[in-house]
């Protein structure tokens, strides 16, 4: 067959035909799923992208910067007297367990390992609310302690007291008093961590802050073991909470009403007859 025969180039080799199935392909995918463009005019400008960008970043890092808490609802009743070992003289005075004790102890076991996953290597001076926090604050500090002897990461500790008093009976004062703030001073660039029992309105809390940042200390973190949901807060949160509770007056694990109930292992709703009780 000569090379001018038309047949000759009817019948492509190996290589020609797979370009050109190839290429069929590609013309046929064009046809079906057709390019789209972006148009210059709707796009955002760069400026725009970079503040929308920046925003959605800052919301990340607000929200991995919120406080884990375990919440406990408005309509839980707690759990019967009954179940628990309660003081005698304590049984007419409650309305009910809310939170167990065991369950407190777990809960500040987490906490201290949240606090020494996050301020491991730092000299920490933790900071006892008294009188209400030193039940949290024993417990917390054994846990770190514990933590400190068996795990790669450990916090250096020192300890001090402050106390502060914001109730009269059951109601929280607009007046807040701190007894030993002359000492604040000894805190001027050191890392605070500041134990509290509660925060309801959270106004004693930001007192204390703004006590301790005139002082000038490198670092402060709070961790509370109550958050109390209440109309009165003035929005203020913890950088550690324990667990968020209902707007009831609770006593229990060293929180008192007028002095009493500290002796209780568990927390528990204190009722309306104790608080006429043993009302000053």
């Amino acid at each position: 067959m000569s090379a001018s025969d038309p047949l000759t180039h009817s019948v492509p080799g190996p290589k020609c035909a797979d370009s050109i199935s190839l290429a069929l392909k590609h013309r046929l995918l064009r046809k079906r799923f057709p390019r789209t463009r972006t148009d210059p005019s709707r796009s955002p400008p760069a400026a725009d992208r970079r503040r929308h960008e920046s925003t959605n970043t800052s919301l990340k890092d607000k929200h991995s910067r919120m406080a884990a808490y375990l919440e406990i609802a408005d309509d839980s009743k707690g759990h019967e007297l009954s179940l628990f070992c309660v003081p005698k003289h304590y049984e007419e005075d409650l309305d009910s367990v809310i939170i167990p004790n065991g369950l407190i102890k777990d809960r500040t076991e987490r906490l201290a390992r949240d606090i020494v996953r996050d301020m491991g290597g730092h000299h920490i001076v933790a900071l006892c609310v008294l009188k209400g926090g030193y039940k949290f604050f024993a417990d917390l500090m054994d846990y770190i302690k514990t933590l400190n002897q068996n795990s790669d990461k450990s916090v250096p500790l020192t300890v001090d007291f402050i106390r502060l008093k914001s109730y009269s009976n059951d109601q929280s004062t607009n007046c807040v008093k701190v007894i030993g703030g002359d000492e604040l001073s000894a805190l001027a660039g050191k890392n605070v961590l500041i134990v509290e029992d509660i925060v309801e309105t959270g106004k004693t809390m930001e007192t204390l802050l703004k006590l301790l940042n005139d002082c000038h200390p490198k670092m402060v973190k709070v961790v509370s073991l109550l958050v109390k949901r209440t109309p009165r807060s003035s929005g203020y949160r913890p950088d550690y909470i324990g667990f968020e509770v209902p707007d009831k007056f609770l006593v229990g694990y060293a929180l008192d009403y007028n002095e009493y109930f500290r002796d209780l292992s568990h927390i528990c709703i204190l009722s309306d007859r104790a608080k006429e009780k043993y009302k000053v």
